[in-house]
């Protein structure tokens, strides 16, 4: 890599495409495990679940940041109606595109492993469009058809970006007032513990009575930690200065984020006092949410903000690859499964077979432009070269 003289945030950039490489290798780790996916593999069960817990409490929270100060960014700019309707098209017509065309074998693999369903592809397709209700499973509660899977995140992330445009609409210079006290606030020790005590909060009130569930309606949970993790993204990109705070912590970050992580990790030791410290989760998980994050932030800040020729070919894939990556990794597995390897095997096939076939996806998509703004892409002029693609 070689340094640029730019104030754009490198940084940031790569630790996006970090994430979302982290997420092809965590969803191929829930084919493994025993937490509710949408196929499971003969041989699933806990052992892999402490070291998936190394990412799962910080990874999204991480790109919710990474979009509240991207968002944040080009209000600065532009925060005019225009904006929110080509951004609404950024967002919403890769998430109809997905559940129309991309996800559904995810749900017709489903039906077809867990509820014994035997119709065939086309009859399901069906039923999805029909938003047929009768997959159900004691205790697990009904499919819902048609879903969006493994692209909540697009949906919450729109509505959060119309949650502060309406903010900055209202009152243009809110993000700024609310930067000088933010960063005041969150100066020295605070930068880790005022955003972990809130993240901590979330997680012991509404966490037992709003569990995860991805609809968008009663999700009030991860709605509050989610956006409060892009308002606060949103906030410290009004004040660039802030990311070096994230740099000095980072250390302290990341063994505040390890001892959270061990702490969630002990129920897996068969130790007796592990259960005893049960009341003590929401404190280990909102520690490695929040810790994980800043430590993330602040490692990224010292040693990845440089520009590269493969930021910008990486920046532009990530959000087809993230549109496609789920569903290839059901079909493949469901491809794999004849085989019956060992996952040790199996597993590292999977994660090179999706990321290859995802990519291979982007190539074909973004040289086709009636395709790309259904796959996130930016529109291209037809007189522009590939490579000048916009980001």
């Amino acid at each position: 890599m070689t340094d640029a003289p730019t104030s754009r945030l490198y940084f940031l950039d790569w630790l996006r495409i970090a994430a979302f490489g982290v997420l092809v290798l965590y969803h191929v780790g829930m084919y493994y495990v025993s937490w509710d996916w949408h196929v499971k593999s003969p041989h699933a069960g806990p052992a892999p679940e402490p070291w998936m817990l190394l990412s799962s409490p910080w990874r999204l929270g991480l790109l919710f940041v990474v979009s509240g100060v991207a968002t944040s960014t080009m209000l600065a700019r532009d925060a005019g109606c225009g904006w929110l309707r080509a951004r609404s098209q950024r967002l919403l017509l890769p998430l109809a595109c997905g559940m129309l065309l991309v996800v559904p074998p995810q749900p017709y693999f489903e039906v077809v492993q867990q509820h014994g369903y035997a119709g065939g592809y086309l009859d399901f397709l069906r039923l999805y469009f029909q938003g047929h209700g009768g997959f159900c499973r004691p205790g697990a509660g009904c499919l819902i058809l048609p879903t969006w899977n493994h692209l909540w995140f697009v949906a919450y992330l729109w509505v959060y970006t119309l949650v502060l445009w309406a903010l900055v609409r209202g009152v243009p210079a809110a993000l700024e007032r609310a930067a000088v006290p933010a960063l005041r606030l969150l100066r020295g020790p605070a930068l880790l513990l005022a955003p972990l005590a809130l993240m901590v909060a979330w997680r012991g009130m509404l966490a037992p009575r709003f569990p995860s569930t991805h609809a968008l309606v009663d999700d009030w949970y991860n709605h509050a930690a989610y956006l409060s993790l892009f308002l606060l993204g949103a906030v410290l990109a009004r004040r660039p200065d802030a990311w070096d705070g994230f740099a000095r912590l980072r250390h302290a970050a990341l063994v505040l984020a390890l001892a959270g992580w061990a702490m969630l990790a002990l129920r897996y030791t068969g130790w007796p006092g592990a259960e005893a410290l049960r009341g003590l989760r929401p404190v280990a998980f909102g520690t490695a949410q929040w810790c994980g994050i800043a430590a993330a932030i602040g490692f990224a800040r010292v040693h990845w903000d440089r520009d590269h020729a493969w930021r910008r070919y990486l920046c532009d894939a990530v959000f087809p690859v993230y549109l496609l990556h789920q569903t290839l990794i059901v079909l493949l597995t469901q491809a794999l499964a004849p085989l019956a390897w060992p996952p040790l095997a199996e597993g590292p096939v999977l994660v090179v077979l999706t990321l290859a076939l995802s990519f291979a996806g982007y190539e074909g998509v973004r040289r086709v432009a009636l395709l790309r703004p259904w796959f996130g892409l930016a529109r291209r002029r037809p007189s522009a070269p590939l490579a000048a693609a916009p980001a």
